[in-house]
């Protein structure tokens, strides 16, 4: 089955470079040049994986994000941003997105990361629900909740979740959530698990400057609270 993906850019030059690399790696492709562009396509026909400029005309590809997750798909979010600040990367995780690449960028980057996120597979779980205070994790229906409030993560901030809540008390290296969650193998993309990281702590703790439940061993990675 040859995946479908939908990129969403207005910069005609690189709507052409990157339509051709993805289909000559045998993706179907379909365009859009801004957000409205964008929903419609997503209403009318099914995607693999939505590519995402963030500085599109009339409504940043931000907004978009936000539109495509309050509507319930779960479909994973590639941005493309020439903002290179860990805020503004933060904020695209924040609203849904799974990834993001720093532009310019080089293609056989964005290829891994494009195969990292199609063959993303939902983790094996030992509980069906895993509760920690006042948030629950119900796995089968990939929900989060706080205090009885839902929690909206992406697949990518809900897979480093749950993989951490399997393992509560041991340290898991950026390596080993890399390959898990993510499926790359190399480490030169471990701020992906550190922006994945502040993200999550945004979202759960009560002080996210002081991490109780996801926490930090220097050095070595990252600890889930038994």
């Amino acid at each position: 089955m040859r995946e479908k993906i939908l990129l969403i850019e207005d910069d005609d030059n690189l709507v052409t470079t990157l339509g051709d690399r993805l289909r000559g790696e045998r993706y179907v492709v379909d365009i859009a040049k801004d957000a409205e562009e964008g929903l419609e396509k997503i209403n009318g026909s099914p995607f693999d994986l939505f590519i995402i400029d963030v500085m599109l005309p009339y409504r940043s590809g931000f907004d978009l994000c936000r539109d495509i997750r309050q509507s319930g798909l779960a479909t994973p979010i590639l941005f493309l941003t020439a903002r290179s600040s860990v805020m503004d990367k933060v904020v695209g995780l924040k609203l849904g997105g799974d990834d993001y690449l720093t532009k310019p960028f080089e293609a056989d980057e964005l290829t891994v990361r494009i195969e990292a996120l199609l063959r993303r597979k939902p983790l094996q779980t030992g509980a069906r629900v895993h509760q920690q205070g006042s948030l629950r994790v119900d796995v089968p229906r990939q929900e989060v909740t706080r205090d009885g409030k839902v929690v909206y993560l992406s697949g990518q901030e809900f897979g480093l979740l749950h993989y951490l809540m399997e393992r509560p008390g041991q340290t898991v290296s950026r390596a080993e959530l890399l390959r898990a969650v993510w499926g790359y193998n190399e480490s030169t993309y471990s701020r992906t698990v550190d922006v994945h990281i502040f993200s999550l702590r945004q979202k759960l703790e009560d002080n996210p400057s002081r991490p109780v439940l996801i926490t930090t061993v220097q050095g070595h990675g990252y600890k889930f609270k038994a």
